[in-house]
């Protein structure tokens, strides 16, 4: 086969037989298919979307790009939690080692951030020592000794995917429904889950930017989770503001550890116990929602979730310290605030440019050999429907450089649109799919 050819026949339109697929994604793990006509496939997909049938072929190929692990000897269910991207967005931190402490098994394989939104993959690793890279055989006895384990691809583990990952997040083809189902999936098939809940994030800072989008993809993970014997749960979640308060890597940690602590912002734990209550239903530990909560809570409350969270990253070579010492995680040099320049009350932000700001003080990457500076990135002090005084802080910036830049002061203040009148902020959780 030619790629140049797959590439044409995609570009205009038709559909790619299951052998096309198999030979690209082998091509790719193999090396044999350079990033430049991989990257035109990608754009050619996005372009003219694929098929459910080849979605799933595409799925089963990236999955079996590499090793699958077999946890049926690991005691327990073992249920996974995947979302779209957002800014802000740290669930999977608070979430795994929360209901692991209950008993559920979770074996996370994450990425990094794409595009505007971060990556749960780079938040972890600005936990000086944290290690995302682990062998397979170290990730299956974390999850059986800890809960709950977070790596990244691996050449192992979804290879396919690791290359494709990085080659969507600087070629302008992330937003694709079934890129976004390859790459989710593959991952997590790989990992041997037993059942999945998906957060698919809706609005100004996600990739879905309506409701009917949302839906389609949500649909179409159902539908592939449902023929590969998967139970799985989606919920769309309200993305037009942040996430919590926090955007950036070390700073999303620090959230995170109050979340642990039980000192969470209210949309975080909104988030959080709202898909823990869907895990902890998929793995037959609680099928009563009031029980279920009640448990989570419980377990942030004495301190069991927290201290599952030290365990993970002691496994994973972190260091558990930064949980009582905040100051061992990398701290920015600078702060800068950006203020309100009239009095009334937050009506929108535009949540996607506020993960752009982070992404140019160094919290993102715009070139995937980019590295990324753990301790920069903002501090939304306003959230939507809030009253603000002229001159009272909308968002601090944290950075490294002798100067922040006026752009990147001029795009955070243009993000955000005050109105006189009250507003009243939007549901977090939008609906729940099956």
């Amino acid at each position: 086969m030619l790629v140049q050819e797959i590439i044409k026949k995609k570009r205009d339109g038709s559909p790619l037989s299951a052998a096309e697929i198999r030979f690209t994604i082998a091509g790719c793990v193999q090396g044999t298919i350079p990033d430049y006509q991989l990257s035109a496939l990608l754009m050619a997909i996005l372009l003219k979307g694929m098929d459910g049938e080849e979605t799933a072929t595409l799925v089963d190929a990236m999955t079996h790009s590499g090793a699958v692990i077999d946890l049926r000897d690991v005691p327990g269910a073992k249920i996974d939690k995947h979302s779209t991207g957002g800014v802000g967005d740290k669930v999977s931190l608070v979430l795994a080692p929360l209901v692991a402490s209950l008993g559920v098994k979770v074996p996370m394989i994450s990425g990094r951030g794409l595009g505007h939104t971060g990556g749960t993959l780079d938040k972890l690793e600005s936990i000086p020592g944290f290690t995302i890279h682990q062998s397979l055989d170290a990730f299956k006895q974390i999850v059986r000794d800890v809960g709950c384990a977070i790596i990244g691809p691996t050449a192992e583990l979804a290879p396919a995917d690791q290359r494709l990952y990085e080659l969507r997040d600087v070629t302008g083809t992330v937003e694709s429904p079934p890129l976004i189902a390859a790459s989710i999936l593959s991952k997590k098939f790989a990992a041997g889950i037993d059942g999945l809940v998906m957060d698919i994030k809706v609005g100004s800072g996600a990739f879905r930017k309506s409701i009917a989008e949302a839906t389609v993809l949500a649909e179409l993970i159902l539908e592939i989770g449902k023929a590969a014997g998967k139970p799985m749960v989606a919920l769309l979640s309200d993305m037009n503001q942040p996430l919590g308060h926090a955007v950036g890597n070390a700073l999303e940690v620090e959230e995170v550890v109050a979340a642990l602590k039980g000192q969470g912002p209210a949309d975080l734990m909104e988030v959080t116990l709202e898909l823990g209550y869907h895990m902890l239903k998929l793995a037959n530990l609680a099928s009563d929602r009031r029980r279920s909560l009640e448990m989570l809570q419980d377990a942030i409350s004495s301190g069991k979730a927290l201290t599952k969270f030290a365990e993970m990253i002691r496994a994973q070579g972190g260091d558990s310290l930064v949980l009582e010492d905040l100051q061992r995680l990398s701290q920015a040099a600078h702060h800068a605030v950006v203020a309100a320049p009239q009095q009334g009350y937050i009506a929108s932000m535009d949540t996607e440019g506020l993960g752009m700001a982070a992404l140019m003080l160094g919290a993102g990457r715009q070139r995937k050999e980019e590295s990324i500076d753990p301790s920069v990135g903002l501090k939304i002090e306003k959230k939507l429907g809030d009253a603000v005084q002229p001159g009272e802080p909308l968002v601090e910036l944290y950075y490294n450089d002798k100067a922040v830049s006026s752009e990147i002061v001029t795009l955070v203040e243009r993000c955000f649109v005050i109105a006189l009148e009250p507003v009243q902020p939007p549901p977090l959780i939008i609906k729940t799919l099956y």
